[in-house]
């Protein structure tokens, strides 16, 4: 993007508009929560909830006549601030009703709306009903995508949707049309959701916690109802119902979608989800093999770690003193993390499966006679050099990031094995941790946590678009 104009900046203010009045839609809900349980905290649902409304109305109706065509630099920018929007009107919730200050409050809302999981709050089970709802909701929504979700209800089918729905790093298409797309991928996601609050009820779990914990666990975000997290309930039944729905979580939606039409082949045939199981199975047996975990702690922590999901049933303290191969091994997973087209978060098999065949196939070429030209293939499908060249930037990318944020963390005095384990933990919106260093982190590297986990979330590109839109503003005569 070579410059943005005045037109582009009234385009991205008019599509913010019903996104902004989806945004505060949303946070009424708990106002439901909130008077079933009587905490009397229905103003500082309300009071944010409205400003979001009254802003979104007033951005849709002062351009109504603007019909400039959207492009995918304003969806990307759109769909960055909107994502920006969402946690600042959260953030509101949490310090209107919580004791977190502004910045923890901003923070608390980004974890929970990217899947983090990542909180401030030191005791959770304190917080009134209505926030750990809310919490839960929002990872509910942050999960599949706030764009999607919005555009799906308030957005009309054609180019804008379209658009919107590839700037939240999403290109898999179940119907020929988006909006077709998007209402297949909520039935979805709405049938796990009730699956997973079913189940969750039936092995004995409260329902309150159960809708809770559903939200956060097939979101893959991670946050629990408790201070313990999953480990709370000391159920091997809750542990296992848990597992299963962080891997449903972290498998593609066309996946979910073909398996009724071939009897549950899909899964088996996805080479992203065979992949997943493998790292799974092969990453718990060297753990067993060379520790004296728990196996079940092992497992339930690979895959939350694979699917960027941050759910625990050990505390952070106590992971932190498991040997260091088997951290190396949960960080390695922590960046890989599931299946493009899903609700996770990290690098994303494909990308990585993606960026090893280029290897291949360039050191193929470089040992074969001259001029031999080696096919790149994934499934069968063949690929383009310039899909692994992408996906080798985007890497590139992505551990930058990683080393500015790690550097900071240990400028700051951090224990250096610790910071780095907590830097791909928000990078990838997972939410693990050993030791506390969430609880401790100054001013800046909160700021700093906040670029990160929305960085990870959105995928880099659109952020970086935004950026740089912002730069050129200041460039206007």
């Amino acid at each position: 993007m070579r410059y943005i104009n005045k037109n582009d900046l009234l385009i991205i203010v008019k599509n913010m508009g019903p996104i902004m009045i989806g945004i505060g839609v949303m946070c009424l809900v708990p106002i439901i929560v909130d008077l079933i349980y009587l905490e009397f905290n229905a103003l500082s649902f309300l009071f944010p909830s409205l400003i979001s409304i009254v802003v979104g109305l007033i951005c849709t109706k002062s351009l109504a006549g603007h019909t400039k065509k959207m492009h995918l630099k304003h969806a990307m920018i759109t769909s960055s601030l909107s994502w920006l929007w969402a946690g600042i009107i959260g953030g509101m919730i949490f310090y209107l009703v919580t004791d977190l200050s502004i910045i923890d409050s901003a923070f608390e809302s980004i974890s929970a709306l990217t899947g983090s999981g990542i909180t401030l709050y030191s005791d959770v089970e304190i917080l009134p009903h209505s926030i750990l709802f809310f919490r839960g909701f929002q990872q509910w929504i942050g999960g599949l995508g706030i764009i999607v979700m919005i555009i799906s209800v308030l957005t009309k089918p054609g180019p804008i949707s379209v658009k919107l729905y590839q700037s939240e790093a999403r290109e898999d298409y179940i119907k020929p049309s988006t909006k077709a797309t998007i209402k297949q991928i909520i039935k979805i996601y709405l049938i796990y959701t009730t699956i997973g609050i079913i189940s969750y009820s039936l092995a004995g779990m409260p329902v309150f916690d159960s809708v809770c914990n559903t939200f956060s666990i097939i979101s893959t975000g991670g946050m629990c109802v408790k201070n313990a997290n999953i480990g709370f309930y000391n159920n091997d039944v809750i542990y296992f119902i848990t597992i299963v729905l962080m891997i449903l979580g972290a498998t593609g939606f066309l996946v979910h979608y073909k398996l009724i039409k071939t009897r549950g082949k899909s899964f088996v045939q996805d080479m992203q989800f065979k992949v997943m199981i493998s790292l799974i199975a092969i990453s718990t047996l060297l753990i067993y093999a060379t520790s004296q975990i728990v196996p079940i702690d092992i497992l339930f922590v690979v895959v939350s770690a694979i699917t960027t999901t941050g759910a625990s049933i050990q505390s952070s303290i106590v992971m932190g003193g498991w040997p260091p191969f088997a951290i190396f091994i949960i960080m390695i997973l922590m960046l890989i993390g599931g299946s493009t087209g899903s609700t996770v978060g990290a690098l994303k098999i494909m990308r990585v499966v993606t960026f090893l065949k280029g290897i291949y196939k360039n050191s193929r070429e470089m040992w074969s006679p001259d001029g031999s030209v080696v096919p790149m293939k994934i499934s069968d499908k063949k690929l383009s050099e310039h899909v692994a060249i992408e996906s080798g930037n985007y890497i590139a990318l992505y551990f930058i990031l990683i080393f500015i944020t790690w550097s900071l963390l240990c400028l700051y005095g951090h224990d250096p094995f610790n910071s780095l384990f907590f830097t791909v933990s928000m990078q990838g919106n997972v939410g693990l941790e050993i030791g506390q260093i969430s609880q401790s982190l100054e001013v800046p590297l909160k700021l700093l946590g906040i670029f990160n986990m929305w960085v990870g979330r959105l995928e880099i590109y659109p952020i970086l678009i935004t950026l740089r839109a912002f730069f050129e503003i200041f460039k206007f005569k």
